[in-house]
């Protein structure tokens, strides 16, 4: 069902497309240094890749707690608790971690101390995708909802491209540099939408209890959102290792071929999510066109033989997809009431932090059996979720 937002004053999306910016690069810029970081502090591959992951759990875990919290209290109010909660802690973070490298700490106090952290952060940012969400539901009418979307997309891809530069740049100083001033990003995104943030809200008391992740009505555009995620996580995770497999690429070589790929896959969602927003197609178009290019440039990496067609290939693949993301956000809060939006974005949030768990262990597996195999795999499972979502919503006139 089709959810009509309240009469109130036009969402201005400008902030939100900031907070999302700054606070990707600043996510970005700690995954960035992560391995550096733990390789001067004596920690093991496996302890980096759990202090990233444990972010990603507890983003999971939290999305609908604040989705829900924000239907009952208020996006506001809820959004700024949660991105205080996530400055505060990505900063304590940030500042343990230089700490650590400026006193030779023991390995594992250090460890302790960064997954700690970390999960913290994870929680408190939890808030800000489902609530930013959210407040598009409640102010955009449901035909514009997509291109809102593709706003916050093109922002957060933005800031997955300029995150890791900034914090190699920066990392030519010393590893405590980049840390100690991206920490400052949340803080400035925190007093943007103090400001600017609407403070109109039409609060709707909502009988029984909250919306279930399980329900009926956002099955399609979960199980979408879960297959997209776990796509992209799976290629990100690959590309090192098709190109040194498939590619017979040399270690150094194929880390800077996977570097220009994973930029490739950066340029086309900003460019394919701002197109978006100048098409306005409806949800259910985005996703089948969208859908069928993306799996058309998953497949073909399979063909390729030179970097450059495995550059491509990405772009081609993440372009579909920076048309699939929005839409599926915009599918999801079209199928329910204005008092479920917080838990339906709290549900799709927590569906696409499952997939970036997944994905990277789905991609190796497979990886072992054939360096071609995880990307049949995702092309086959994109175009399966796209026809179960799209074809029966056209044979009901959708």
């Amino acid at each position: 069902m089709t959810a009509m937002p309240p009469q109130a004053p036009t969402l201005n999306l400008r902030p939100l497309m900031f907070e999302t910016f700054v606070c990707t690069v600043a996510v970005m810029s700690f995954v960035a240094l992560i391995g550096p970081v733990a390789r001067t502090l004596g920690l093991a591959p496996w302890q980096a890749g759990m202090t990233v992951t444990v972010g990603g759990i507890a983003w999971m875990l939290m999305a609908r707690v604040w989705g829900v919290a924000s239907d009952r209290l208020g996006r506001r109010g809820v959004l700024l608790s949660g991105l205080a909660g996530f400055a505060l802690t990505y900063a304590l973070l940030c500042a343990f971690m230089a700490l650590a490298l400026n006193t030779s700490m023991s390995p594992w106090p250090a460890f302790v101390g960064m997954v700690a952290l970390r999960g913290l952060a994870g929680g408190f940012y939890a808030a800000v995708p489902v609530c930013s969400a959210a407040l598009v539901a409640d102010h955009v009418a449901a035909d514009r909802r997509a291109s809102a979307m593709a706003g916050l997309g093109a922002a957060s891809a933005m800031g997955m491209v300029i995150g890791p530069s900034v914090a190699g740049l920066l990392a030519m100083l010393g590893l405590a540099l980049p840390l100690l001033l991206t920490c400052l990003l949340p803080l400035l995104a925190l007093g943007v939408l103090w400001q600017w943030l609407p403070r109109y809200e039409r609060l709707r008391e909502r009988k029984g209890p909250a919306l279930a992740i399980s329900d009926a009505r956002l099955r399609r555009s979960l199980t979408l959102g879960f297959i997209a995620m776990v796509c992209v996580t799976v290629a990100q995770m690959t590309v090192g290792f098709f190109a040194l497999d498939r590619l017979q690429l040399p270690p150094t070589e194929a880390a800077r071929v996977a570097g220009i790929a994973l930029t490739s896959v950066g340029a086309a969602l900003i460019g394919a999510q701002m197109l978006v927003r100048r098409l306005n197609w409806a949800p259910l178009r985005l996703i089948g066109v969208g859908g069928c290019v993306s799996a058309l440039g998953f497949a073909s990496v399979c063909f390729a033989v030179a970097p450059w067609m495995l550059y491509v290939c990405c772009f081609v693949a993440a372009a579909g997809m920076g048309w699939v993301f929005p839409a599926v956000s915009a599918l999801n809060a079209n199928a329910v009431e204005a008092d479920e939006q917080g838990a339906a974005a709290g549900s799709l949030v927590a569906v696409h932090g499952l997939g970036m768990i997944s994905g990277p262990l789905l991609g190796t597996l497979l990886h072992q059996v054939d360096s071609r195999a995880p990307y049949v795999l995702v092309a086959a499972l994109l175009l399966l979720g796209v026809a179960w979502t799209v074809l029966p919503r056209q044979r009901a006139g959708a």
